[in-house]
Parts: C-alpha cells; sequence; structure tokens
C-alpha cells in the first residue's frame, strides 16, 4: 500500500454523484488516472449497503496499492477489507476511531480552521482534512474558509493535510501555489465525462 505521505491526489466516490451499481466502474477510472487514495462516502446508504459497495472497490483498491478509506464507518473497516477510516470533527476521537477501525488501520479527520488542524494533530491521526477551501456542493452548511492559511498550517502540522473543498482542475493551480501539497477533489472528478484524464491531468499539475 502506498504510503499516505506519498499520497498527493485523493479522490472520494461519493453516492451523491455515483450510483452504488457505478460505485466500482468509478473506482478503476480513478486508478487508472493514477488516484493516490480512495474514500468511500455514502451518506444515505445503510451499513449492509456500504459493505457491498465497499468490498468490491477494497480488491480493486489492493490491486492497485491505492489505499482505501471508508467514511464515518470505522466499524466497517476490517469487515469491508478497508484500510482505515475517515471520521468528521464532531464524530468522534482518532482513538475511538482507532479503536473501532482495529489494529494497523488509518484514521484522518477533517478539520475547519488552523485551530481545529492544531488540536486535531495532538490526537495524532494519520492525515487531517483541511478545508472547505471554496464553496461546495458536497458540504452546503459548511462555511468556505479559503487559502490565506494553507501555508500555515502546513508549517505548524507536521501530518499529511489534504486541502479540500470546492477544488477542480481549474483552481488547483491557485490552490498549489497558496501551499497545497496534497489536495482532495470530489465532483470535478466524478462528473467529469473522462475521469481517469481529468484524475491524470490533476496529477500532473500536483507533481510541478
Amino acid at each position: 500500500m502506498k504510503p499516505i505521505a506519498d499520497c498527493r491526489l485523493y479522490g472520494i466516490l461519493d453516492t451523491g454523484y455515483v450510483s452504488p451499481e457505478r460505485m466500482a466502474d468509478m473506482a478503476r477510472s480513478l486508478i487508472a488516472g493514477g488516484i493516490d487514495i480512495l474514500q468511500l462516502r455514502a451518506k444515505k446508504e445503510t451499513p449492509e449497503a456500504i459493505l457491498s459497495m465497499a468490498r468490491g472497490i477494497a480488491t480493486l483498491c489492493r490491486e492497485a496499492e491505492v489505499p482505501f478509506i471508508l467514511n464515518d464507518y470505522p466499524s466497517l473497516v476490517r469487515e469491508a477489507g478497508a484500510d482505515g477510516a475517515h471520521v468528521g470533527q464532531d464524530d468522534m476521537s482518532v482513538q475511538e476511531a482507532r479503536k473501532l477501525a482495529g489494529p494497523g488501520a488509518l484514521v484522518g479527520k477533517s478539520t475547519h480552521s488552523l485551530q481545529q488542524a492544531l488540536a486535531t494533530a495532538t490526537e495524532s491521526p494519520d492525515y487531517i482534512g483541511f478545508g472547505p477551501l471554496f464553496a461546495t456542493p458536497t458540504k452546503p452548511d459548511y462555511q468556505p474558509i479559503g487559502m490565506a492559511e494553507i501555508s500555515e498550517v502546513h508549517a505548524r502540522v507536521s501530518l499529511p493535510v489534504f486541502c479540500i473543498g470546492g477544488i477542480k482542475e481549474s483552481n488547483l493551480n491557485e490552490v498549489i501555489h497558496a501551499g497545497a501539497f496534497r489536495v482532495v477533489i470530489v465532483s470535478d472528478l466524478l462528473k467529469a465525462d473522462d475521469p481517469s484524464a481529468r484524475t491524470a491531468a490533476c496529477k500532473v499539475l500536483l507533481r510541478t
């Protein structure tokens, strides 16, 4: 499995954009494009439906050595064959998520300000999400935090930081120039006419 520190482009397979029956094909497309890490986010699905989707995606990710993360359900990590879980700022502590996910599982946590990032870093997650940078339909209730603190959060947090929220190929250079090394891209990959090609194009930008 690719180390988190070596991951630059984080994709999220979101059932808000991709139907469960298309999820495995989308995972294949993103993997073919060079995605570094994948997460399954299925906010309105039952645990049983999440497991059904996750098992197939886990196999694809394992073959490609791409870390596979479950959103919100650390208790399902082992059964799904996933590599870890991602939890929200108000969901649970990193310690609790690790206990539920099992030994060796990765745990990431969302943060929405520099102060939250600094506080969350003391919980020692494997990585943090930082955002949303821009307004995004994925998180319509969250106020965008902008890009002013990207450089500072990287300077003060030693963990891998993945900037998230409204990032797309068209603004990725702007985010990189603001100090980002790693990003999460959701709708811009999932809604692209060619998700594999869009993923590859974003990877090229992240390498420059």
